[in-house]
């Protein structure tokens, strides 16, 4: 990976100092296909805000994908990773594999934006019916991967390699006791042949036609833990002859804190400890035998995940053996992803392509965010770049910006001609350093 690293920085200087009026023809072009490509990636949007489907159960989302790309004349792969949809574009000449990638789930969330195209779907989820909404933008990110894929179609005599269009379904988590999202593509070979993946995210908070970038890690890695407490359940009358696991949690509870607080170098990286479930006890006047903890852990290198995984362990068995309580402790359990890393060598080659792309002063460097991404994963089998596109209107300060994974989520559609374009010219400049 360094060598092919190193060749990409060598191939970047001598593509941008020896073809500049080829470069500015390219970026033209694809300005003015993006232009006349708009309406109907918005309208792409549109249907899949209209009928959003959740995680693993994208059945009808991969059908609209399959169509439309067969309609660009694109041979098409069905149920990958459950609902995953894949397509590949041959130049027929000799060059690297581009991959890119766009996530496709919903939310279990109940929509509470006005629009002609809000979702009215419902479903059930974890045992009850719930609203279903594209509340993180995930619909934006299909429409703009259409939008590239049927441009490039339309450019092939002007590649140099293949460019394999990733739909992903279940980004948010597969459901209880399923596998699925870009861990089961990559399980599957998704990424065989692959050399290089770039992938956007659509922000609420930032301005339509920006774009954030950061190298290293942008997005922390994800562990989901479960902490069981078990003590000796007796009548909340005589607490004396109990064990509480409920006094017990609270104690571990605030324990698990002091994590970030006194154990990680916060000068180097954030990280959070989170407790978002307890479950324990039935009334009043019982003391329970149990009580569940849930929560997750949030991390922007591997170092620092790895201690926080041991803190957890080590801080609940030694506080529940202080109380005389045992303990269960499963770290991660369920959802875990990787630190979203974007290469430093990659994203300094590619900087002046997304600068072309937008605009120099519509480029910023941002900081990393406690999100997590499981683009991740195909990040640890190629180098890959993850980006941040603007989607909020300019007039509309950011602290007034609704946020993602709630109700009132919604975004400037004026802002996905700026990712359609990003990731045109990703592939193209990247395919032009390595036919270099």
């Amino acid at each position: 990976m360094k060598t092919r690293l190193s060749r990409i920085a060598l191939c970047s200087a001598a593509l941008y100092t020896l073809a500049p009026a080829a470069m500015a023809d390219q970026y033209q072009t694809v300005e003015k296909l993006s232009n006349q490509t708009e309406q109907q990636v918005i309208d792409w949007r549109r249907h899949f805000h209209e009928f959003p489907e959740l995680s693993n159960r994208e059945v009808n989302t991969a059908k609209t994908i399959a169509k439309e790309l067969k309609a660009m004349g694109y041979e098409v792969q069905t149920g990958i990773a459950h609902t995953g949809v894949v397509a590949v574009l041959d130049s027929g000449k000799p060059g690297p594999v581009v991959a890119l990638r766009a996530d496709i789930d919903g939310l279990p969330v109940t929509e509470s934006v006005d629009l002609d195209f809000a979702s009215k779907v419902t479903t059930e989820f974890d045992g009850a019916q719930v609203g279903v909404m594209h509340a993180c933008g995930h619909d934006t990110h299909i429409a703009m991967l259409l939008g590239a894929a049927k441009i490039l179609k339309e450019m092939q005599g002007e590649l140099s390699g293949k460019v394999k269009f990733i739909f992903q379904p279940a980004e948010e988590g597969a459901p209880a006791g399923e596998e699925g999202g870009a861990e089961m593509m990559v399980k599957e070979g998704v990424m065989k042949g692959v050399d290089v993946v770039f992938g956007l995210h659509i922000s609420s908070d930032t301005d339509v036609g920006t774009i954030e970038y950061k190298p290293g890690g942008i997005m922390a890695a994800v562990d989901t833990y479960r902490i069981l407490v078990k003590g000796k359940q007796s009548h909340g009358a005589y607490p004396w002859i109990s064990v509480d696991p409920i006094v017990t949690s609270a104690q571990i509870i605030m324990g698990l804190q002091t994590i970030v607080s006194r154990e990680l170098t916060l000068i180097d990286e954030a990280a959070v400890v989170t407790v978002g479930k307890i479950t324990g006890g039935t009334r009043s006047n019982i003391i329970p035998s149990e009580v569940e903890i849930v929560g997750t852990l949030r991390s922007l290198n591997n170092d620092m995940r790895m201690q926080i995984r041991e803190a957890v362990t080590r801080k609940a068995q030694t506080i529940a053996a202080s109380m005389n309580a045992e303990v269960e402790v499963e770290v991660p359990w369920g959802a875990n992803y990787p630190v979203t890393y974007n290469e430093p060598a990659l994203m300094e080659s590619m900087l002046p392509t997304i600068r072309n792309s937008a605009g120099a002063e519509n480029v910023k460097l941002t900081k990393a965010v406690t999100g997590a991404e499981d683009f991740s994963f195909f990040q640890q089998e190629v180098p890959g770049l993850y980006l941040f596109v603007g989607g909020k209107p300019k007039d509309l300060p950011a602290d007034q910006a609704p946020g993602h994974h709630t109700p009132q989520f919604q975004i400037d559609e004026s802002g996905l001609k700026t990712g359609v374009e990003v990731l045109i010219n990703l592939t193209i400049d990247y395919m032009n350093m390595q036919s270099k």
